[in-house]
This record gives C-alpha cells, sequence and structure tokens, in this order.
C-alpha cells in the first residue's frame, strides 16, 4: 500500500540539541525550541509537501471538549416524547433555523445557526469510565501496548510544522493549544513524545489581565519584563567566553523567539482588550465565552488545533440545576463562534468539534442520593461539527425513543476523527512519528479489531 503522507522519522528521543534546550528555556522557549527541532526532523526525512492527500479543505480544527459527559438527551437529541421520567424539568425543545431539527430547550443561540452545523446523534463506543471514554473518544483507539496521541497531536504533528526549506517569517503562534488546563485523563501526544504536547495557556481569558502560563507574567507589567529581557542580556556572557557554538546560537535563538513571543505582535493574539467591549459581551463575560473568542483568534493567526477543556458534566446529582447554569453558557460561547467565524469567512476552513467522553444516561436518577441525576453513558450520544468541509443543517443517524441505544448508522471515534483527517488533507493510513520507527497508522485499520461505521461521507 502506497501512503500519501511519508511515514515520519524522528529520529532519537533525546538528542543533544534538545537537552540543552530543555536546560536553558521556559515553557514557551521550549515550545519554539520543540517546534525547530521538529522542522529539522521533517527536512531531514524528506519533504512531505510533494506528496499530498487529498486537497485540504479545512486549515485548523476548534475542538470544545466537554469533560465528564454532556446530557445528549437534553442538549443535541432531546426526546419530547420520552416522558417525565427521561426528560425530568426540561421537557422542551428549540426549534432551530433549519425545518425539522429541533434541539434542547436551553440553547437559542445554537438554534439560530443550526444551517451551519451538523449533528450526529448516533455516535457510541460502548464505554461508561471516564478515562477509558476519553481516551477512545479523542485518539480513536482503546488503550493497549502503545499509548496513541489525541487527534490534536496528529493534526499538529502533520499541519504543525514548517514541511519546507521555504524561507520565510516564522509563527510563533504554538500550532497545538489548549484553553486553559490540560485535558487530564489521558497523555495528549502520546508515544509521540513532548514535541507535540499542547502549549496550555493556564489563566483566565475572562480576567482583567489574561495571564498566560510562561508568555504573561501575572504580577509583573509589560515594561518590567522587557527591563529583565535587557538585564537578561547584559548578564549572558557564556557567549562570549566560549564563543559561537551552534547549540548555544540555537539556543539563544529559541530564547529571542519566546520573548517576541511574550513581548511582541503575536503575544497580543492573548490581549483579548484588543476586542470591542460589543464582541466580549456577544460571547460572554465567562471563562468559556472568553476562551471561544480567544480560540477564534487563535485560529486567525494560525494555529492549526485549539482544545477549549470546559469540564464539570459530570452530573451525577442535581443535574438540571448545573444545566440551567451551564447550558446557557455553552450556548452563549459557541453559537456566538460558529457565527462569528462564518462572518469573518473562516468556517469554512475551520472545524469547529463540539464532544464530551460520552452521554448521560437518559432516564434520571431521581432516587436518594442522587436526587435528580444522570449518570455515565457510552452506548449512544452526540456531537456536533461545524466548518471545514463539514455541510450544515443535516442530521447523522438517530438513537431510540428513549435515547438509549443506537437506531440508525452507528459512528465510531474512529469514523470521525478519519473524516476530520481527509478534510484537513491528512491521509488517515498515513504514519505516526514513531521514536522507534514503528509504522503506526494516523487512524485505526481493520487489523486493529475497532468497530467502524464508515467515514462521514454523507456531511462532507
Amino acid at each position: 500500500m502506497t501512503h500519501s503522507h511519508p511515514a515520519l522519522n524522528w529520529g532519537p528521543t533525546l538528542s543533544r540539541r534538545q537537552t540543552l534546550h530543555a536546560g536553558v528555556l521556559s515553557s514557551a522557549g521550549l515550545a519554539l525550541a520543540s517546534r525547530m527541532q521538529a522542522k529539522d526532523f521533517a527536512i531531514a526525512s524528506g519533504d512531505a509537501a510533494t506528496k499530498k492527500f487529498p486537497e485540504a479543505k479545512a486549515k485548523a480544527v476548534i475542538q470544545i471538549w466537554l469533560a465528564g459527559g454532556p446530557p445528549h438527551t437534553d442538549t443535541f437529541d432531546p426526546k419530547p416524547e420520552a416522558g417525565s421520567d427521561y426528560t425530568g424539568p426540561l421537557s422542551g425543545t428549540c426549534q432551530t433555523n433549519v425545518p425539522g431539527i429541533q434541539i434542547g430547550e436551553l440553547l437559542p443561540e445554537l438554534g439560530k445557526c443550526a444551517d451551519k452545523y451538523s449533528l450526529i446523534r448516533s455516535m457510541t463506543h460502548g464505554q461508561f469510565g471516564h478515562e477509558t471514554a476519553s481516551y477512545l473518544t479523542q485518539t480513536g483507539r482503546m488503550p493497549g501496548r502503545l499509548v496513541y496521541p489525541a487527534a490534536g497531536a496528529v493534526v499538529c504533528a502533520f499541519k504543525g510544522f514548517p514541511e519546507t526549506k521555504t524561507a520565510g517569517p516564522e509563527n510563533l503562534i504554538p500550532p497545538y493549544i489548549v484553553l486553559t488546563q490540560p485535558q487530564g485523563r489521558f497523555s495528549e501526544a502520546g508515544f509521540m513524545g513532548i514535541k507535540y504536547k499542547p502549549f496550555a495557556t493556564g489563566g483566565d481569558p475572562n480576567a482583567s489581565r489574561f495571564a498566560v502560563e510562561g508568555i504573561v507574567a501575572a504580577d509583573l507589567s509589560e515594561n518590567q519584563q522587557l527591563q529583565r529581557r535587557e538585564l537578561l542580556a547584559e548578564l549572558n556572557s557564556l557567549h562570549r567566553a566560549i564563543g559561537e557554538l551552534p547549540d548555544l546560537a540555537l539556543a539563544e535563538s529559541s530564547r529571542s523567539q519566546a520573548y517576541d513571543l511574550m513581548l511582541g505582535d503575536a503575544g497580543m493574539v492573548f490581549n483579548l482588550a484588543e476586542e470591542p467591549d460589543e464582541m466580549r459581551t456577544r460571547y460572554g463575560r465567562t471563562k468559556f465565552g472568553q476562551s471561544c473568542l480567544a480560540a477564534r483568534r487563535l485560529v486567525e493567526k494560525g494555529a492549526k488545533f485549539v482544545t477549549i477543556n470546559h469540564g464539570g458534566w459530570d452530573t451525577h446529582k442535581e443535574h438540571f440545576q448545573t444545566m440551567r447554569r451551564k447550558l446557557p453558557e455553552l450556548d452563549r460561547g459557541l453559537g456566538t463562534l460558529i457565527a462569528d467565524l462564518a462572518d469573518r469567512g473562516l468556517l469554512e476552513s475551520t472545524i469547529v468539534w463540539c464532544i464530551g467522553e460520552f452521554g448521560r444516561s437518559p432516564k434520571v436518577a431521581n432516587e436518594s442520593p442522587w436526587n435528580g441525576g444522570r449518570h455515565h453513558f457510552g452506548s449512544v450520544f452526540s456531537t456536533l461539527v461545524a466548518g471545514g468541509g463539514f455541510k450544515g443543517g443535516q442530521i447523522v443517524g438517530s438513537s431510540n425513543a428513549q435515547g438509549e441505544k443506537v437506531k440508525d448508522r452507528p459512528v465510531y471515534p474512529g469514523d470521525l476523527i478519519g473524516t476530520m483527517y481527509e478534510l484537513l488533507g491528512i491521509d488517515p493510513e498515513a504514519s505516526l512519528p514513531h521514536p522507534m520507527g514503528e509504522f503506526v497508522r494516523a487512524t485505526p485499520g481493520e487489523d486493529e479489531g475497532m468497530e467502524s461505521g464508515g467515514r462521514l461521507t454523507e456531511i462532507t
């Protein structure tokens, strides 16, 4: 079999250059140094740009990760006819701007832009534990001998680094970013290693100053950071004492780029004060809403995969009280993100992917001690996809009348991830970078025993 992307041989797991970088750079500098290393290895292993799997429709992905498991029947697959034992107090629906498509009653903003996204109502993997379900939903694989990378790391490997020797300005924006905390239940980069771990911003985009870890010091002004840089330059006499060693020169270049990211034009991407107050209000002055705004700014500046890690959906108790707080927040931020991307002409090249590790039990647990909770549910759940080549105003698959099992067209995590790779111009059969040179497909093949319902050709 001929693969459209070459196997990416990334050499030893830790070179002398990598060791030097790890010792002298801050987190921001290390991210930049890792990118330089990956570029070097990519050039050494051949020009991947000369071999292309179909022309990419998408350039970037914004993933809304609803950690804990959002309720499919209260969001994208309502079942008003199932009765109060299933609906609880959220028995209504929201009619969208697409005839025949209804969503949960607390999602009116998403109802206004349903023509721009599709809903998959037959996602399934059968896993009910957070760790396994998260890993499977993000990688397309079950845990086993190898620790596989999440989709964001794979996109970073194929799309996040320059692949040729063509001269041009370096984009200092990290290709793979998490707003704001790492996802935690799995290793995002897996066996591919630290070069492909996301840059986790930390901080709060809704704060008066978004203190991005390693870029914006919460207790220092920009002028104070500049003064520290000048002082470091004055004190750094090592290179004068031992000459211009290539490794030291590269380290100094990485450090300089890190400072440019912290204090230069690139770092301003994190300064949400540049946005009009009206736009910030439109997204919602919440951590999630402003994270959505930050994600839009990041893909505008060249980020390839941005995850918004929005947890708090593990609602075994007091489910409906929590939903009345969290669903309007999700609705406002996600609905505005989709509409804003469309208004700016970015939606056609940006995939928006909203999903959790599973859904929640359709039948409400009213008995003590749950008092109206919903539990883990991996038999069937829903996801929203928009942009980047995905059609809008469509429904894929369905669940039964109670939302308890797939009725038709099962969609497994690998099916969706593989479809997104194809839209990004990544061959799902391509080999991933492996430290020992093993051939590992970007998506699972039939020989791995993973169930599949096929690529999502009906919405691409």
